[in-house]
């Protein structure tokens, strides 16, 4: 049987438990937050601690950036405590479609050993082809094409830690970061965030392509961001006309959701061309 597609990346965003509100489509900006105490995390005060950063350069810009070796990791966030994680920002000197797939980004909530989030760093970002275009929704940017921004809201327990793993054969000699959080009472409504990567370079015609495996628990689907390179001998097709079909609950044989095209799932209709959608 021949091959439909010759190479398909995506990340699956989720949450498994209940969601935290929307802090930035529901906070009311003019009211005062007793219980939020922001910090910043940056290679300026890794730590994010109180009255501890610029402290390098007698105040001034003194360890802006930092590198990664070849097979070496570097811990972006290590901190203890309930908060949230509002905003991620990070750049890399070499955004190539390798080294953006050589980095992997990991994320561990309360302690645990087992990543919540293990993904190609670009496919994280919503660069799974590495087509450095610039781009805005509701939970991702790329402003220009030189940074990558997550504004998914992000809730922890007993802390978190954010690391960079270089599985490339070359240095990267700059990375840039800063992240966003709060230091704030535990809710217990609070969702853990996780996310969902595979590929599959050999799917099959006629069967259909399981976009995230089953998962139990409560929780809220964010969304996915899939990349496809379609197979040559099938250059005159439309690729798309495939519904996507959401299993809930008890779902067996049928879904409860059943769409009607990939572009109509994006928002879109009667193929894809350029399409910019907050969500």
């Amino acid at each position: 049987m021949k091959k439909y597609i010759a190479w398909i990346l995506f990340i699956l965003i989720m949450l498994s438990c209940r969601q935290h509100s929307d802090q930035y489509k529901d906070a009311q900006l003019f009211r005062f937050d007793n219980n939020a105490d922001t910090r910043w995390g940056s290679f300026e005060n890794p730590d994010g601690a109180k009255g501890q950063g610029g402290k390098e350069n007698n105040g001034a810009k003194g360890h802006p950036c930092d590198s990664i070796g070849i097979g070496a990791s570097k811990v972006l966030l290590n901190i203890s405590g309930p908060g949230i994680i509002n905003r991620i920002w990070i750049t890399v000197v070499d955004r190539s479609p390798k080294m953006l797939r050589s980095l992997k980004i990991e994320m561990f909530w309360d302690g645990e050993s087992k990543p919540a989030v293990s993904a190609p760093f670009g496919d994280f970002f919503g660069t799974g082809l590495a087509v450095r275009t610039p781009f805005e929704n509701e939970l991702f940017a790329d402003p220009e094409g030189k940074s990558f921004l997550c504004y998914i809201n992000m809730p922890f327990k007993t802390g978190a830690r954010i690391v960079v793993t270089n599985e490339s054969d070359k240095n990267i000699t700059h990375i840039f970061y800063d992240i966003n959080y709060t230091l704030s009472p535990w809710n217990d409504e609070n969702l853990y965030f996780h996310c969902y990567w595979n590929r599959d370079t050999a799917t099959k015609l006629a069967y259909d392509f399981i976009i995230l495996p089953e998962v139990k628990g409560k929780g809220r689907y964010l969304g996915a961001n899939l990349g496809i390179i379609v197979n040559r001998d099938y250059e005159g097709c439309w690729w798309g006309e495939g519904e996507v079909k959401v299993y809930l609950d008890n779902d067996t044989e049928y879904p409860t959701l059943v769409g009607t095209g990939t572009e109509d799932f994006a928002g879109s209709g009667w193929g894809l061309d350029k399409l910019i959608n907050r969500y």
